[in-house]
């Protein structure tokens, strides 16, 4: 036991000290990343000016589904960071491709389990991305402040860290699992770009969830997307409270479980049905 957790340590240190020589430009990067956001703030401070040229006697007080004006920027800027723990660019297409080109047989002979090694690589690129990106993070929200009314309680805080750290892991497992599909399917790159088009629409990320209308905010409620961007930026915002709160940190959770057992099953029967030539 002390053995392995020297060896997945070993792995993590030298991928976060990989990373930490080529990702130099991960502050300026990160800061561009949330130029996007200055369009969505002038693009819901049009909506809401509308509103109130229409009748609505003060801009600030008119709401959408339960958000204001400050709510939607407040929104975008968390679901920013939640995207960030839970995008994980390239994982499926990249095991596909291993599968493919048959660099899997390496994971298939030598004492290293694919999706435990994949899984502290990731976890180095989001340690070295928040340590680099920790000033931009900051002066971005520094500059927009203004648009939170005020920090959530402790416990709720807590909530939203958890909610995080389960995006992660959700992103992770969930994407994993997809790669594994190319032990059946020599070319997965349609089946990736559906499901980023979904994963980008019923994450949250476009905007919240609370304006679906039926049938679609039912069908957000039965898939795990709205875990990856809107779940944890509405924990914050504390638009999810008390009993459902931690109903929905329990359902995140068992979505993990779900995918962690999936990936796991996918890739076992993966390597039954897997033939490798050559050198």
């Amino acid at each position: 036991m002390i053995a392995r957790a020297l060896t997945w340590w070993t792995i993590l240190r030298i991928c976060l000290e990989e990373r930490l020589v080529y990702r130099g430009d991960f502050w300026l990067g990160t800061l561009m990343r949330f130029l996007p956001i200055v369009t969505q703030i002038f693009l819901w401070g049009a909506v809401f000016e509308g509103m109130r040229a229409g009748g609505a006697s003060h801009g600030d007080e008119a709401r959408i589904a339960g958000y204001g004006y400050y709510d939607f920027v407040a929104y975008y800027l968390l679901t920013m960071v939640s995207r960030a723990f839970s995008s994980m660019p390239g994982l499926a297409s990249g095991i596909a491709l291993q599968i493919r080109n048959g660099e899997i047989k390496k994971y298939l002979i030598q004492p290293v389990d694919l999706t435990g090694f994949l899984l502290l690589m990731r976890l180095a690129h989001k340690l070295v991305y928040y340590g680099v990106a920790i000033a931009p993070f900051a002066l971005v929200f520094y500059l927009c402040r203004h648009y939170f009314p005020s920090w959530p309680p402790a416990d709720v805080m807590a909530a939203y860290v958890a909610s995080l750290m389960l995006s992660f892991l959700l992103g992770y497992f969930l994407e994993a699992t997809i790669g594994m599909i190319g032990f059946w399917f020599l070319e997965v790159s349609s089946l990736l770009f559906v499901y980023m088009l979904f994963n980008f629409f019923f994450s949250g990320h476009m905007f919240p969830l609370d304006m679906l209308p039926p049938p679609w905010d039912t069908v957000v409620q039965v898939i795990p997307l709205q875990y990856l961007a809107y779940f944890p930026a509405a924990v914050f915002l504390q638009k999810i409270s008390g009993p459902q709160l931690w109903i929905g940190l329990a359902i995140q959770a068992a979505w993990v479980v779900f995918f962690i057992v999936a990936c796991r099953v996918t890739y076992w029967r993966g390597i039954k049905r897997y033939s490798g030539y050559g050198g």
